[in-house]
């Protein structure tokens, strides 16, 4: 984001983990963000890692202890809720521990989305239902099942 030209992350620069996220998908994973290829300087980012199963965090944990060799210069990020930073991955990867405060506002981090969201004007797509044609949006509601 040091750029309004730079691109959004890639598909397989991102795991959205789950509760139901396998070894496998997060040895694949791991794979493509420690062994060197000619990818390029990607930022790997491992979302809501605190919500991997047991079995599952001591196998990435494991993993990523045997593949670290290969690669030093890596970019790995892990987000977690601060809430459960005591499950097994979070504490695991601990004394790789930063504090994050965001290094842009609110609006330019908003602005910057909007740019790379946006669907041009003239197109017939479902982006015309959202505010300034936006391809992606947010509907919430402070009642429960309400339609949303």
């Amino acid at each position: 984001m040091n750029s309004p030209e730079q691109p959004l992350p890639t598909f397989d620069e991102v795991l959205l983990c789950t509760p139901q996220t396998s070894a496998e998908q997060v040895g694949l994973f791991l794979r493509r963000c420690l062994i060197p290829c000619q990818g390029g300087d990607k930022i790997y980012t491992m979302l809501y890692a605190d919500e991997l199963s047991y079995d599952v965090s001591c196998r990435a944990e494991e993993l990523f202890q045997h593949l670290q060799c290969y690669n030093s210069s890596y970019r790995l990020v892990i987000l977690c809720n601060c809430e459960r930073e005591n499950s097994y991955l979070p504490s695991a990867f601990s004394h790789y521990k930063v504090h994050m405060i965001p290094q842009r506002s609110q609006e330019d981090i908003q602005q910057y989305l909007q740019r790379h969201f946006r669907v041009a004007q003239p197109s017939c797509s479902a982006a015309a239902v959202f505010k300034k044609h936006m391809c992606v949006g947010i509907v919430s509601s402070k009642r429960a099942g309400m339609g949303k």
